[in-house]
């Protein structure tokens, strides 16, 4: 018998599919999500119907000025180098595309 598929689980599989033009894209479990990776470079975060990416210096003010937030795992701890997506550039694939390249490189 096969579980129901989760809320995450849906998600993280329209993700895939609008990040169909990234290299190596595979994810694996983690944090109570999922965790995106190209080839090795570990660049973003499903969470609770969320979508998280990398952040660096030439990246993070697109995210901010947007009103985006850190990922937050708990009520405790924040991880500040990962920022939720905007849903704008989740819905436009080729958008997404570009901000996932930006993150994988850091």
């Amino acid at each position: 018998m096969r579980a129901k598929p989760s809320k995450d689980d849906t998600f993280k599989d329209f993700v895939l599919d609008q990040l169909d033009g990234i290299e190596g894209l595979r994810y694996r479990a983690m944090f109570g999500g999922f965790g995106f990776y190209s080839g090795e470079v570990f660049f973003a975060v499903v969470f609770k119907g969320r979508l998280y990416f990398k952040t660096g210096s030439g990246t993070r003010a697109a995210y901010v000025e947007r009103g985006m937030k850190p990922f937050r795992p708990s009520a405790t701890q924040a991880l500040t180098s990962y920022y939720e997506v905007p849903l704008e550039i989740i819905e436009d694939a080729v958008q997404l595309t570009a901000w996932a390249r930006a993150a994988a490189r850091g």
